[in-house]
């Protein structure tokens, strides 16, 4: 049966997140009540990873399987048309019957969006966590440096966080000024393999905290050193969180694909383990919410 993969873009102020719930309207519900309507037929779509409510997508990755001759243009336009607005398809191709989106997921992009203005942005109401005190970014990026490489990451994670391991491999973190040329706008973009639950907006929340002097710089180096959720800073709103991007191996990677491979920096952090460690991590299945 032939396995179609899915790039996905949402506005996740209005779902409950990516997983399905009873009662409440999620990504994945969405995805799989249009693809019923196309072929009648009760069908599963896997996802990449989760995102919690409130969180939005650039370009999750889902693949399911079907029986159905539909081409992939006709699956693009289809879905659409059936889907909610705020939930769109941009990519539709087929790929190797075994795809699973976990395991092709070589790591992924969060960026966090703050609007560090003295007045808000209604045009990014919804859409970035409005912070009025100045932050001292420099500040905050020397913070941000021991989240680079392979740790326990158990303080920096929700409580209801069912994961058994907490180790993680960050490759990069950033703090970026003037985001896209858009003055006030602060995005924070972290690189990793997989994620805890709420573990970037975590981070986030306590570089804020960070930047606007309430902690010490070393916080997060002591959060990571003793794994104490207590000593880090407040969970940032879900709203200024965006998937950017799945990272794809290169095992699974398309011919003119849409998806990007790990960058090459990424490989030589996590070059001091086992590629099978890397594996364990993105095949995890927890991700930020």
């Amino acid at each position: 049966m032939p396995t179609l993969r899915l790039i996905v873009r949402y506005d996740g102020m209005h779902l409950s997140g990516w997983q399905r719930q009873p009662g409440v309207r999620t990504v994945q519900q969405s995805l799989e009540q249009a693809i019923e309507s196309m072929t009648a037929t009760p069908t599963r779509v896997a996802g990449a990873g989760r995102t919690d409510a409130g969180v939005h997508a650039y370009a999750q990755v889902a693949a399911f399987k079907t029986e159905s001759k539909i081409s992939c243009m006709g699956w693009r336009l289809g879905l659409n048309s059936k889907l909610p607005k705020d939930v769109a398809v941009t990519d539709v191709r087929v790929v190797q019957d075994d795809y699973d989106p976990r395991r092709a997921s070589g790591g992924k992009r969060y960026r966090y969006l703050i609007c560090n203005t003295p007045t808000r942005d209604p045009m990014l109401r919804d859409r970035a966590w409005h912070i009025h005190q100045p932050l001292d970014v420099e500040r905050m990026q020397e913070a941000a440096k021991p989240l680079v490489g392979t740790h326990d990451f158990a303080g920096f994670r929700a409580s209801d966080c069912e994961r058994m391991s907490t180790k993680r491999t960050l490759f990069r973190v950033e703090i970026l000024r003037d985001f896209r040329g858009s003055l006030g706008l602060i995005a924070i973009e972290v690189e990793g393999t997989a994620f805890l639950k709420n573990m970037v907006r975590i981070i986030a929340g306590t570089l804020v905290d960070i930047g606007r002097n309430r902690l010490a710089v070393t916080t997060l180096a002591d959060v990571l050193a003793h794994g104490d959720r207590t000593k880090a800073g407040i969970t940032a709103v879900a709203h200024g969180l965006y998937l950017d991007e799945v990272f794809v191996r290169a095992e699974y990677r398309l011919p003119d694909d849409v998806l990007n491979l790990r960058p090459a920096y990424a490989d030589r952090i996590l070059g001091i383990e086992p590629d099978d460690a890397a594996l364990d991590e993105s095949d995890d299945g927890a991700d930020e919410g």
